[in-house]
């Protein structure tokens, strides 16, 4: 697994990035890192009111883990 692309939001809401992962036989597109009451989240986009994708707790703290290492890297290149 690793993020192909990654858009920091400047934005200032509760979305820090939208990204693109290649998983094992799939990409997925415009991911979103998501800051929450929770701590930090990846949703998928919806489509038709629903969700197009949901992850496993472990897949969701490993895309979260990838983006926040990403955006702390971007954020470092950015300085």
């Amino acid at each position: 697994m690793h993020i192909i692309s990654i858009r920091p939001e400047r934005s200032g809401g509760n979305t820090l990035a939208r990204f693109d992962v290649q998983l094992d036989g799939m990409r997925l597109f415009n991911l979103a890192l998501k800051r929450t009451a929770n701590g930090y989240r990846v949703f998928a986009p919806s489509a038709f009111g629903g969700a197009v994708v949901t992850f496993t707790p472990e897949t969701s703290a490993a895309l979260v883990a990838l983006a926040t290492g990403e955006m702390h890297h971007y954020d470092r290149r950015a300085a």
